[in-house]
C-alpha cells in the first residue's frame, strides 16, 4: 500500500533521514520502532506531509505522493494521530468525532440558508456515525463530556475514533501508548486488531512498548540514526545482536 524509496532528509548537517526505504503493507499493523533520535517522529511528519523531504518517493497504491500538503493526503487517506493528543478541549467527546469529516455542506454560510434539509439529513448520518465509534471503543459513557477533561488513555482512544469517521487508507499512530495505563492500553490494543481485523484498517505505529507491540505487530521496522537497521517479525528483532546494542539493551 505504502511504497518509500531512497528517501532522504536533512536538518543543517544532520542526517535525521538517510536513504530509508520500506513497504507498509495493506491489512498490516506495522511497528516502527528505534531509539530516541532515530528518526521515526520525521518519517512521520514526511508521510503525512508536515515536511518535505530532500529526495526520495513516497507511493500510496501506486499513486506519488511526495510533497503533498496535509490536508491532500488526509483526503486520499493517509490519518495520523500524536504521542500528546490534540484533542479540541473545549468541544464534547461526541462533537471532536462529528467535526472531522470533510466538506460538510453546513460549513458555507449559504448553504444554511438554501439547504437546510440536506445539512440535517448528513449531520443526522454523521451524528449516528459518531454513536457507532463510541459504541465500539467503549467511549458512550463519555460522550457529552469535554475532550480537555479525558485522562491520557482516553484521549488517545478518541483520537483513534477520530480516524474512524472518515474511511482511512492507513492510520499513523505515533506512541499510542504513552503515558496510558496498562488496563486503559488494552483496551486500546482491542480496538486496533478489531479495526485491523474486522474492519481492514492498515496500521504503522511508533512505540516502545515491546509487550505491547508483540501483541500487535507484523512485521517489525527498525531504525537507528535516520537508517532502516531491519525489517523481521518482533521475535527475530529481539534476538539481533545489533537491534539490542543499539536499542534494547541486555538484562
Amino acid at each position: 500500500m505504502l511504497e518509500i524509496k531512497n528517501l532522504y532528509k536533512n536538518f543543517g548537517g544532520i542526517k535525521a533521514i538517510n536513504n530509508v526505504s520500506l513497504e507498509i503493507k495493506k491489512s498490516s499493523i506495522t511497528a516502527l520502532i528505534g531509539p530516541n533520535g532515530a528518526g521515526k517522529t520525521t518519517l512521520f511528519n514526511i508521510i503525512n506531509g508536515s515536511i518535505k523531504p530532500d529526495s526520495g518517493n513516497i507511493k500510496l497504491n501506486n499513486l506519488n505522493i511526495t510533497g503533498y500538503e496535509p490536508h491532500q493526503l488526509f483526503d486520499l487517506g493517509i490519518l495520523r494521530t500524536f504521542q500528546i493528543a490534540h484533542e479540541f478541549s473545549s468541544l464534547t467527546v461526541r462533537d471532536n468525532l462529528m467535526m472531522v469529516p470533510p466538506n460538510q455542506i453546513g460549513e458555507s454560510i449559504l448553504n444554511t440558508w438554501i439547504k437546510s434539509k440536506k445539512i440535517k439529513l448528513e449531520e443526522t448520518k454523521i451524528l449516528n456515525k459518531a454513536n457507532e465509534v463510541l459504541d465500539f471503543l467503549q467511549l458512550k459513557h463519555l460522550a457529552n463530556e469535554y475532550a480537555g477533561n479525558l485522562s491520557g488513555g482516553q484521549k488517545k482512544l478518541l483520537e483513534l475514533g477520530r480516524t474512524m469517521m472518515v474511511e482511512p487508507e492507513i492510520v499513523l499512530l505515533d506512541e499510542v501508548g504513552a503515558g496510558v495505563n496498562r488496563t486503559l492500553l488494552n483496551t486500546i490494543g482491542d480496538a486496533i486488531l478489531r479495526l485491523n481485523k474486522e474492519l481492514n484498517y492498515t496500521f504503522c505505529m511508533i512505540e516502545h512498548d515491546i509487550e505491547f507491540i508483540s501483541r500487535l505487530c507484523d512485521p517489525v521496522i527498525v531504525m537507528a540514526e535516520g537508517s532502516v537497521l531491519m525489517t523481521d517479525t518482533i521475535s527475530k528483532v529481539k534476538k539481533n545482536e545489533e537491534v539490542i546494542q543499539v536499542y534494547l539493551g541486555r538484562n
